[in-house]
């Protein structure tokens, strides 16, 4: 592979490891930072996507679009924490819950299973009239760099708040934070609200990329957003919440940039799903196996 092709590859796989990394940052929040199996992933994903399509169709700005896509996506995980918080609801029975419920939503919202957005003008296309953007892949690159930079450091700074310690801190010991007096239903419904808002947003910017939404294109997101978290924890280790969201954001890229390769080599597009199955348990079986060959004991499996 001559030097330029290697160059447009990783380009296109730091741009679509920072688009979906929206995706690894909002299931790292639940699953790590809270502790929440959330399953709502899959119809949040496409419901931003859907928000954000049907906006710009209508003559909305892009960017207003897109932000509502991030809001919709806070609507979403706030009924799935509700069912979980007030109604004693299992977090992963209640992502179902809403994941099957937002499938008929989504396709309400659109009005039909595949809405185009090629001749529609999005962030995208917007990009692309800056000076010195000229190619596709450029002015894409540019805008995933800027809306990560800018969704780093919010959640950087909102983790090492007050809220977000005792965030954090719900998930790593919920009994002991309660008896601090921290309300942990407030601070659960806070956590996945925000973490669907970034699958949302992840989804809208998507969908603005690619030129289309579907109503079946959430398929498989939570399995892509646990595979980013695990790839980013096994490879860089990280320690503190700023590594931590990188790692996020660089498992994704590696996921991306591992699709890439497998779809180079002549792997068919329908394989990828077993691609993707195959990577998460790579990840999760080394570091159980590492302690199997130094021999040290390893609890039960969790069940839930």
């Amino acid at each position: 592979m001559d030097p330029a092709a290697v160059g447009r590859l990783l380009s296109f796989s730091l741009y679509e490891g920072l688009v979906y990394g929206f995706l690894a940052l909002g299931v790292y929040l639940t699953f790590r930072v809270l502790a929440f199996p959330d399953l709502t992933v899959d119809g949040s994903f496409v419901l931003g996507a859907a928000v954000a399509a049907v906006l710009i169709v209508d003559g909305v700005n892009p960017f207003l679009a897109t932000l509502a896509a991030l809001g919709a996506g806070v609507c979403a995980g706030l009924a799935t924490s509700l069912l979980n918080t007030k109604l004693r609801i299992p977090a992963l029975l209640a992502g179902i819950l809403v994941m099957v419920g937002l499938y008929s939503i989504n396709l309400r919202i659109m009005g039909r299973p595949n809405l185009p957005l090629l001749r529609e003008v999005t962030i995208f296309s917007l990009a692309s009239q800056l000076p010195g953007l000229e190619t596709r892949l450029v002015y894409q690159l540019v805008v995933a760099v800027v809306l990560a930079v800018i969704v780093f450091f919010i959640l950087n700074w909102f983790l090492r708040t007050e809220i977000g310690l005792a965030l954090r801190a719900t998930g790593d010991n919920e009994q002991m934070v309660r008896g601090a007096g921290v309300d942990t239903d407030k601070t659960t419904i806070l956590g996945v609200s925000i973490a669907n808002g970034l699958i949302a947003l992840s989804g809208g910017v998507v969908a603005q990329a690619q030129g289309f939404v579907d109503v079946n294109m959430g398929i498989g997101m939570i399995i892509m957003g646990l595979a980013a978290v695990i790839i980013g924890e096994a490879l860089f280790r990280p320690k503190g919440v700023a590594r931590l969201l990188l790692a996020a954001l660089g498992g994704a890229f590696v996921y991306r940039l591992v699709l890439s390769l497998a779809l180079r080599a002549g792997m068919a597009p329908g394989d990828l799903k077993l691609v993707t199955a195959a990577i998460v348990i790579i990840a999760l079986a080394v570091p159980y196996l590492q302690k199997r060959i130094r021999r040290e004991w390893l609890p039960p499996a969790p069940r839930w």
